[in-house]
This record gives structure tokens, C-alpha cells and sequence, in this order.
């Protein structure tokens, strides 16, 4: 068996440096049979020492030199079997850890028994900003989960380990991370970081959606129902109250109808919130088309309408359908909220010095306590809830101004105190 690995070795050997010539394959051949050679010059020798050429002398030198070739080629096939199990556990001839590294898709550490980093790929550099060559682990990620993690391996645990990470900024993001050691020999360790966020915001949107769905919608539903059972009933022949009822059935359907349709949007929106808008757009005519379609809604209201928009182009990045939305939500707010004070005022200021342009709502009724601004933009958070829902407010359309926002990279400010109204903010990054 050892004889045949020597020969197929040796064969292949041969094929690889027929390349290098035949002084190549030589000098390779008398190398590996030179104990061979040196035990063939001692029986020469000895055989001259002993003045003849007898036969137990000629026998005697034979066994020696096949004793000698026998032991060659034993060691030549264990050296054989060495360089092919090393070669086995390198895995890839040639190829650095970092080539390895920038293979793997998703972010890729590796790391010496001292927690440092040895190298990284790119796809670790982007998620995790700056991870050079000698950064300590339990420096950068602190998480109690990380640390476990990091002291079971560096302890020597067996098999791969894992745990859930969380980046908190710039972005919220889940991370599986997956470690375990490089060979048995090498010293070294690797982490691998697979994106969760995806699949745990879906997940929440389904949560959250099922659980703000079925409070909203039970009201209205209940009271479409009890009007059902109304009709069939006490009041089936009575015209008055039969329209009367329907009236309220459809007022009550039609606040179901904005519900799903503001919970779809947002859904929409949390689904590509990462991805920044492109392309410019002059913000002046979004404004002045938004003023337009809801002067019927303030005159209903007894609001007055005051724009201060400059001549010039005021231009942003952006999506116009998007911060068309988002406009139309604050002065429909503002509008609704603020009707009381009779006017609301709207402007548009180009960018400045250190700021970006800025679209400004102002209105001038009851204003916001100061406690409530912080969760104002709050999915289904309501000031006040009476207010709202006689409103027709659904509770989502500041949540869709700041996720729309956010992907704009824009800023919402409020400013507000009782009794004076309130303002809301679009600020615009410099472009």
C-alpha cells in the first residue's frame, strides 16, 4: 500500500515539473535515493576491503542495500502522507486568510486567542465602521451576549457557537453570530454576523400591525354590527332611523378604510425605510399643489391659508409622491388641530448658510403640551383621542411623516406650547 502511494506521488511529481526539464526530475530522483546510492558505495567498498568476490561477501552486500532502499522508501511514503494532510488542512494553496475573508458574503472576523482582530472583510467594514488589524473585540462589541460568546471560544468551546447581536446606531440592526475555531493547530478564530433585520422587522410589522388593527378596528366594528342588528330588528320599519343608522355605518366603514389604508402605507414605507431617495426635486410646486387640494377642507373649517413661498426653485432630494404625502399630513393636521385660531401659516425657505431648506406649518390653535412632543410622531399615539377620532384621525400620519422623512434624511421639528399652537418642521439636509 505505501509503495503504491509512493509511485502515484512520484508520478505526479514528475507530470508537474516536466516544465522545469529533465535536470529537474534528476536531480529530484538521486535526492530521494541517496541513502539507496551511499549504501551501494559502502558494499563497492567493502567488497575491494575483502580482496574478493565471494559469494557470501556478494549476498551480504545485496541484503544491505535492499535493507537500506527498503527503509528510503518507508520514509519517503510517511513524508508523502505528511505534505498531503498538511496540504488537506490548509485547505487552499496560496490563498491569505483576507482572499478567504472577502469570499464570505456576509460581515466576516477573524481573530487571534487574545481577542484582536487579525483581519476582516469588507462586508464587516461596512456594517461595523472602522475593525483594522489589532482592534480588541470586547471593546467594540460590549453586549453581554458578545462577551459570553467571545470567552466561550477563547476558552476553547467545542463546536460552532452563536448568539443574537443588536446594532442600536446609525440603524437598528439584528445580527446571528455564528463563531468557532480555524483548524486544530492555527490558532485562530472566526465570527460570522448574519443580518436578521429584514426578517425582525417583517416580523414586528406583522406583530404590530395584528395587534393596532384589531384595537383600532374593534370600535367601529362593533358599532357597525350593533347597527346591523338595530335595522333587522327594532327599527326595521322605521325610515328615520334606518337612515340615520346608515349614515353612521358608513362614517364608521369609511374610518376603517383610512385605518387600513394608513397602516398599508406605513408598512410600505418601514419595507424600503433604508433605502435613501434619489433624484432632485423643486419643492415649491409639491407645496403650492398640497395648498390647492385642501383649501374645500379649510374652508369647511373656518381656516385661512397664508403661504409665504419664494419665486425661485427651492430644490431637495427626494421622491415627490412620498413628501407630497408627507406635506399634505402636517397641513391637514394643522388645518384640523389648529382651527380654532383661524389661520395657518405655510412657508418655504430656501437653504442657508449651514442649513437646508425648511417647509414650515404653522397654526395657531391650542397647541401641545410639552410632555406629549416627544411621542407625537408614535404609531397611534393621540393627544387627544376624542379630539382625533372626531377628527377622523387614524393616529398613523406622523409616523408616515417620520419614516418617509427618514428615508429622505430629513428632520422633523415641533415647537409648541399651550395655547399659542404649534409648528412642524421639515428640515432638509445641505446638499
Amino acid at each position: 500500500m505505501d509503495e503504491t502511494l509512493v509511485l502515484q506521488r512520484t508520478t505526479m511529481s514528475e507530470t508537474e515539473e516536466a516544465g522545469a526539464g529533465t535536470a529537474g526530475i534528476v536531480r529530484r530522483r538521486l535526492t530521494e535515493a541517496r541513502w539507496v546510492l551511499m549504501a551501494a558505495a559502502v558494499a563497492i567498498v567493502a567488497l575491494g576491503y575483502a580482496g574478493g568476490l565471494s559469494i557470501a561477501w556478494i549476498a551480504l552486500a545485496i541484503a544491505f542495500v535492499v535493507l537500506v532502499a527498503a527503509l528510503a522508501r518507508r520514509k519517503t511514503a510517511r513524508r508523502v502522507r505528511a505534505e498531503a494532510d498538511a496540504a488537506a488542512s490548509l485547505g487552499f494553496e496560496g490563498l491569505s486568510a483576507q482572499a478567504l475573508a472577502e469570499a464570505v458574503p456576509d460581515p466576516m472576523i477573524v481573530f487571534d486567542p487574545h481577542g484582536i482582530v487579525v483581519t476582516r472583510n469588507e462586508a464587516a467594514r461596512t456594517a461595523f465602521g472602522k475593525l483594522d488589524a489589532g482592534t480588541l473585540l470586547n471593546l467594540r462589541f460590549r453586549t453581554p451576549e458578545f462577551q459570553d460568546l467571545l470567552a466561550a471560544l477563547l476558552a476553547g468551546g467545542e463546536g460552532p457557537l452563536s448568539c443574537e447581536y443588536v446594532e442600536r446606531v446609525p440603524i437598528e440592526r439584528w445580527f446571528r453570530i455564528a463563531g468557532t475555531s480555524v483548524g486544530e493547530s492555527s490558532g485562530l478564530f472566526v465570527l460570522v454576523f448574519k443580518d436578521q433585520s429584514e426578517i425582525r422587522r417583517i416580523d414586528r410589522m406583522r406583530a404590530d400591525f395584528i395587534a393596532n388593527a384589531s384595537h383600532e378596528l374593534r370600535t367601529p366594528l362593533a358599532s357597525v354590527a350593533g347597527f346591523i342588528d338595530t335595522l333587522r330588528g327594532p327599527a326595521r320599519n322605521d325610515p328615520k332611523a334606518r337612515e340615520q343608522f346608515l349614515q353612521i355605518m358608513q362614517n364608521q366603514t369609511a374610518r376603517m378604510a383610512r385605518l387600513i389604508d394608513d397602516l398599508l402605507s406605513l408598512s410600505r414605507l418601514e419595507m424600503k425605510s433604508y433605502a435613501p431617495a434619489s433624484g432632485t426635486i423643486d419643492v415649491r410646486p409639491l407645496v403650492e399643489g398640497v395648498i390647492d387640494a385642501l383649501r374645500h377642507l379649510a374652508a369647511d373649517n373656518g381656516v385661512d391659508i397664508v403661504k409665504d413661498i419664494p419665486s425661485g426653485p427651492v430644490e431637495v432630494r427626494g421622491n415627490g409622491d412620498e413628501l407630497t404625502q408627507v406635506f399634505e399630513n402636517l397641513l391637514e393636521n394643522a388645518i384640523k388641530y389648529g382651527q380654532s385660531g383661524g389661520r395657518v401659516e405655510v412657508s418655504v425657505l430656501p437653504a442657508e448658510p449651514g442649513t437646508g431648506p425648511r417647509v414650515s406649518f404653522t397654526d395657531h390653535g391650542p397647541g401641545i403640551a410639552e410632555e406629549h412632543l416627544p411621542r407625537v410622531t408614535e404609531r397611534f399615539y393621540r393627544v387627544d383621542v376624542e379630539t382625533s377620532r372626531s377628527q377622523k384621525g387614524t393616529g398613523l400620519g406622523l409616523a408616515i411623516v417620520k419614516h418617509i422623512l427618514t428615508r429622505h434624511n430629513a428632520r422633523l421639528t415641533i415647537k409648541s406650547k399651550i395655547g399659542e399652537g404649534a409648528t412642524f418642521t421639515v428640515n432638509f439636509p445641505t446638499n
